[in-house]
Parts: C-alpha cells; structure tokens; sequence
C-alpha cells in the first residue's frame, strides 16, 4: 500500500473458528490501493462495547516461525503471547497481514537466511539483496479496526511503527503492551538488530 493512502476494504469471508487458544471469529479481507492488492486475515474473540479498547496484535507472516516453529526469530512466540492475553481477556483482535520477511516474500527470506549465516544481520542482509530493511507497511490494519468500529486500542506491539500508523488511521493507542520472547541464544543477535536499527522497544 502508498504511504499514507486508506486502502479500500472488502471483507471477503467470514467463520467460526476453534482453537487451542478458544474460539475465534476468522475474517478474510482484501485492501485495494490502486492497482495493488494486500490480503489479511483476522481472528476476532467477543465483543467490543461502545468506548472500549480491547487488546489487539497486528503480526505479519511469518511462515518459518508461525508454522515451523523457527527459533531464529520471536514471530512464533509473539503471536502466542497476543492470543494468550486475548483469550485470558475473552475479547480482542488478531491483524494477520500477509507480509513475509518484512514484505520481501518467502524466497528472498531463506535467501536473507543464507546471508545471515555468513555473518550478515537480518538489516544488512535484506539491504544486500537491494531491499529496504523493512518493506511493510500498516495502512490495511487501520482500516480493518475501523471496520470493527473501534476508536482506540491496547497494542501488543514492540514496534513503535505499528502505534504510529494505528494513530495515523485515526484508531488511538490507549496502551501499548509489551510483546516480547525470551532471548533464546539463537535469536539474540536478531533482537539486538531489531532493538538497535529498527527502533523496537525490548525492554
């Protein structure tokens, strides 16, 4: 999506569904930005009364951790903490974008992989393979809250990036809630990077 543009949404499907968390609403959408089109999934738990701000995770694709369990990064685990505190609240929004390796797709992540084997952090080597360090971008999960109707949530974010674009669609941060992974061995240099070139907040 361009920087700055509102994409136009179209909620796609919509179903029951169970998990080991408890049971969730899932949403299909599509964000429309000219010629661009952004997919999203979202897991909806109960319902969010007029003036609440209830917990929400905005999480972007990650195949080797959501799926495989990699321990060379957190993605897996922050997920689980977000859908922990939601079930424990009984209400609350999961935002999965689909947005591998910081938007550059699935390949040229395993091809970041190889880089970082040699020495490269998860910056200098996306910038190698003639990337930004970060290609995301966070338009589509403001509008999907404004879909839900909410003016202000609690982010389970690190990413000061994920508040401001929150607060760019109009959606107020009243919280921003830590979400961050024990520092396994094997993704400390990683978290370092995120913290030190990314600005993300790891206390």
């Amino acid at each position: 999506m361009k920087k700055n543009s509102a994409p136009r949404l179209r909620k796609v499907a919509e179903a029951e569904f169970p998990t080991h968390f408890g049971g969730f609403r899932i949403f299909g959408f599509e964000g429309t930005d000219g010629d661009r089109v952004e997919e999203a999934i979202v897991l909806k738990m109960g319902e969010f009364p007029a003036g609440d701000a209830p917990l929400v995770r905005i999480h972007s694709q990650c195949l080797t951790g959501d799926v495989f369990h990699s321990l060379r990064c957190d993605c897996r685990a922050q997920l689980e903490i977000a859908l922990t505190a939601i079930a424990g609240e009984g209400r609350g929004l999961v935002i999965y974008e689909l947005q591998e390796g910081r938007g550059i797709g699935l390949l040229n992540k395993l091809r970041a992989y190889e880089l970082q084997d040699q020495g490269a952090d998860t910056v200098e080597a996306n910038e190698r393979l003639g990337f930004d360090s970060d290609l995301r971008s966070y338009q589509l999960p403001g509008t999907i809250l404004r879909y839900f109707g909410l003016s202000a949530v609690r982010l389970l974010s690190n990413n000061p990036e994920k508040v401001a674009a929150v607060e760019r669609a109009g959606v107020a941060v009243a919280e921003r809630i830590p979400c961050v992974a024990d520092a396994l061995a094997t993704r400390r240099k990683y978290l370092r990077t995120k913290k030190e070139k990314m600005g993300h907040l790891l206390e």
